[in-house]
């Protein structure tokens, strides 16, 4: 069962939400049952963040759900997950974090073509409330364009 047929989680409030300056690409250390329920996508990492502690990355806050027949070895569903970077990326995005206040959020977790879970993170900045409204408009803007062209097709 390699990457193609298991579902891709995405954070699509993160590109609403944030000023994407950089992606990167992470391996997740998960149990067992944690990867079974990733396979049939049930997970949220709408609320989820990253968070540099002694130089390692953990993924905190996000949601997989326990495992529909996993036991008693079931996981705890929001439990904090070691990210696996390498230490010049983990150094690079502490540095950023620090100095600047930006923050590091997960954009996306899927399996790769070798069936590895996979996170994808990125260093975001906030977007002023502005900003959301200009996305809105620009959003509604590209609709109305989208209806104009079916409708003289």
């Amino acid at each position: 069962m390699a990457g193609g047929n298991a579902p891709e989680i995405k954070n699509k409030k993160a590109y609403f939400d944030y000023e994407i300056l950089e992606k990167y690409e992470a391996g997740i250390e998960l149990k067992g049952t944690e990867v079974k329920s990733l396979r049939e996508g049930k997970a949220n990492i709408r609320d989820a963040f990253v968070r540099i502690e002694n130089g390692e990355a953990y993924l905190f806050n996000a949601y997989i759900a326990p495992y529909t027949h996993g036991n008693l070895f079931n996981h705890e569903p929001t439990r904090r997950r070691k990210l696996l970077l390498h230490k010049r990326e983990i150094k690079r995005l502490a540095g950023k974090v620090a100095e600047k206040g930006l923050t590091i959020v997960p954009l996306r977790i899927y399996f790769n073509k070798r069936g590895k879970a996979k996170v994808e993170i990125a260093l975001v900045k906030g977007k002023k409330k502005y900003d959301k409204r200009e996305a809105i408009k620009r959003r509604e803007l590209e609709r109305e364009a989208q209806k104009a062209m079916k409708y003289y097709r």
